[in-house]
């Protein structure tokens, strides 16, 4: 088959770039001192996400692993420790901040794709003692990264949720593609975030904004939130240029995410008639299609470099395993022919 004229870049949703429509709300952007008096474009969109997940307050942060670390450091404690996922995107790519810049522990669940039951939080929740970390804080991440883009089931979420808050913890959603769960599910952001004390989203996956992440939650949460962000190096100044794309990207994009969803899916159907090719449609939920390779492919990193010279770039995710994410970069046509180029290199 021929081979691109321009690459077919389906590394992650994160690769897009601002349209030109989102270029001139930058360029038109109210700005001020984020840090003194505020940036009235950033207050404008603190107080948009903070609506839309039914919260008091919300804080604009430059990056989602910003944000999920000042989720965890501002209502955690040195030692204390966090029931979650092993694969959830705050242990597994994240540095370790939160060993490191929060002292906490993790201790992990049971899960299926990252998707748990709220019997583990019983399970693993420790009993008050001089021998033990308090256990402090549960974390879901949804969609799912590692799970391959799973949507939690709105049900299961809130109560994993409610039962956190039934043994006195603190519950926290690692968000950044809540977008496109909330997509999947039917419902509304709000609908998953309700039962959640803080919540990360991201304006940089899905959405097409170049950069940006919010924290979300109670007034005391953010506040405190706040001021770790300007101990941490993230307070900015005339950020209401960067907080202008995320508005711009919440109010114009997110009515379009089914369409990313919809190509993801047919990704999988046309790459799944290789027989080299193994793929679990029922996983493919949202805009992530996560595929195993046959050895006699390679490995994924030499699948993965393979597809590059033939103008489809992926990421390999494990041995054999390959990730693709369709986005607002890349046309129907253009995640249709990537599918086919792969379901052609694994005959």
């Amino acid at each position: 088959m021929a081979i691109p004229a321009t690459p077919i870049d389906l590394r992650s949703d994160t690769v897009t770039r601002p349209t030109a429509a989102m270029r001139q709300a930058m360029a038109n952007a109210e700005v001020g001192d984020d840090v003194l008096e505020g940036d009235p474009t950033v207050r404008r969109l603190e107080a948009r996400v903070a609506e839309l997940l039914g919260k008091e307050a919300a804080c604009f942060v430059p990056s989602g692993t910003m944000a999920n670390l000042l989720a965890i450091r501002s209502q955690t404690q040195p030692g204390d420790e966090i029931i979650a996922d092993a694969d959830s995107h705050f242990h597994f790519y994240e540095t370790g901040g939160y060993a490191a810049i929060c002292g906490c522990t993790a201790r992990f669940v049971r899960s299926t794709h990252g998707i748990f039951d709220p019997s583990e939080v019983d399970r693993l929740c420790r009993s008050i003692s001089d021998h033990f970390a308090h256990t402090r804080m549960v974390i879901i991440e949804n969609t799912h990264n590692r799970g391959g883009g799973i949507p939690w089931p709105l049900e299961q979420s809130r109560d994993v949720a409610r039962r956190a808050h039934a043994m006195g913890l603190r519950a926290h959603m690692d968000g950044a593609r809540l977008w496109n769960a909330a997509v999947a599910e039917g419902c509304t952001e709000r609908d998953y975030a309700l039962a959640f004390d803080t919540i990360s989203v991201c304006f940089s996956k899905g959405l097409g904004a170049p950069v940006g992440s919010a924290l979300v939650g109670d007034r005391h949460a953010i506040d405190r939130a706040r001021h770790l962000r300007k101990m941490l190096g993230g307070g900015m100044r005339q950020s209401g240029i960067l907080a202008a794309a995320a508005l711009y990207a919440l109010e114009s994009h997110r009515q379009r995410l089914h369409e990313d969803q919809a190509a993801a899916r047919k990704f999988a159907e046309i790459i799944a008639q290789s027989s080299a090719i193994k793929v679990d449609l029922a996983r493919v939920r949202t805009n992530m299609v996560y595929f195993d390779i046959d050895p006699r492919l390679g490995n994924a990193g030499e699948f993965c470099e393979a597809m590059t010279a033939r103008g489809v770039r992926m990421l390999d995710e494990g041995t054999h395993t390959v990730r693709a994410v369709c986005h607002l970069d890349v046309t129907r046509a253009q995640v249709e022919q990537a599918a086919a180029l792969i379901a052609d290199a694994g005959r």
